[in-house]
């Protein structure tokens, strides 16, 4: 459970308009960031500096930040990912040279569109290809069965490249989005591998099939459970539609409620290298306190939220996964405020 002084924390920063006031500082520093091509283009790395799937995460999080965002940024951020789309329904793959996270970069920029009401009926036909599904040639025999891994190009049998709960839960949000039904084929399917993640104490692990990804590490040949993982199988769970009932969604919340700590990622005291419990705090923040809110629960706080910079935005200084790019730590810090 969050203890007293935790609760008192996240109570004192909201009752002193600290939230709203980051929340909108936050949100002016990214519309600052905006180019004038419309897209969103990170100066940290070279892969991102295409803006693809960093543009879809800053909209997306703007859209949720403010129903009352400038039109006129939105419109030309719309127009930056129609522009970059193909012919298949796929964004992230323009620059033949790197694809940009395809599949990450197609579900947020559904997700944006589906706030805008935009959404088209054949809007997810890309994703759905995409999917480790019988379609395929996977069978419930894989161990990758009913994921989604970066994209780019349809894997076949044996051949899985990277697979986690991360991109398999945007991609899962992005269908939820566009209207998909708790017994759509893509979702029956992704239960299969949803649920292999998720181990008897509740929370989950990232891979089934990438060791490495793995960041908290096994034991007795088991993966454990870990923070940043366990919020994003439970909003996979939420976006197929689980309730607040199911066993599944009771057994993620408890893991969280007992595991978290306000200052890092929770899971890693038993792993030899620490990095992860710091790299990862603003996605499991905007990850873990957006399941809490759609389960209309008070979201654990989180120091990091406290650590934002003199120009509205924040930085993660340890650059594991990226959150040392303001573009990338505002965005999760923004939706983990709003």
């Amino acid at each position: 459970m969050f203890t007293r002084r935790q609760l008192l924390l996240a109570a004192c920063f909201d009752a002193g308009c600290g939230r709203a006031d980051a929340s909108h500082r936050a949100a002016s520093y990214l519309w600052t960031r905006q180019a004038r091509d419309g897209g969103w283009h990170s100066e940290t790395y070279g892969l991102l500096r295409s803006g693809q799937s960093l543009t879809g995460l800053v909209l997306d999080t703007l859209l949720q930040a403010s129903p009352s965002a400038p039109a006129a940024g939105a419109e030309k951020a719309v127009a930056f990912l129609r522009r970059h789309t193909d012919a298949e329904g796929c964004l992230g793959r323009s620059d033949n040279a790197a694809f940009d996270y395809p599949n990450y970069a197609t579900a947020l920029m559904i997700l944006s569109l589906a706030r805008m009401n935009r959404s088209t009926p054949d809007i997810t036909r890309y994703l759905r290809s995409q999917q480790f599904a019988a379609e395929n040639g996977w069978s419930r025999d894989h161990l990758v069965y009913g994921a989604w891994g970066v994209g780019g190009q349809r894997r076949i049998p044996p051949h899985t490249g990277h697979v986690d709960l991360s991109m398999t839960r945007h991609v899962l949000q992005a269908l939820a989005a566009a209207g998909a039904a708790a017994n759509d084929p893509a979702f029956v399917a992704a239960r299969v591998f949803v649920e292999r993640c998720q181990n008897p104490d509740g929370g989950f692990f990232f891979s089934t099939v990438v060791e490495e990804a793995n960041k908290a590490g096994s034991h007795h040949g088991r993966y454990l459970s870990y923070g940043s993982a366990t919020a994003d199988g439970l909003l996979c769970l939420l976006a197929m539609q689980d309730r607040m009932h199911s066993d599944r969604v009771r057994a993620a919340v408890r893991w969280i409620r007992q595991n978290h700590i306000e200052d890092r990622v929770p899971g890693f005291d038993a792993h030899p290298d620490r990095r992860w419990e710091v790299g990862l705090a603003y996605y499991y923040a905007a990850a873990s306190n957006e399941a809490f809110r759609l389960l209309g629960m008070e979201p654990p706080p989180h120091r990091a939220l406290s650590r934002q910079r003199a120009d509205g935005s924040f930085a993660n200084p340890e650059g594991l996964v990226k959150e040392d790019d303001p573009l990338i730590a505002t965005a999760l810090a923004l939706r983990a405020l709003r």
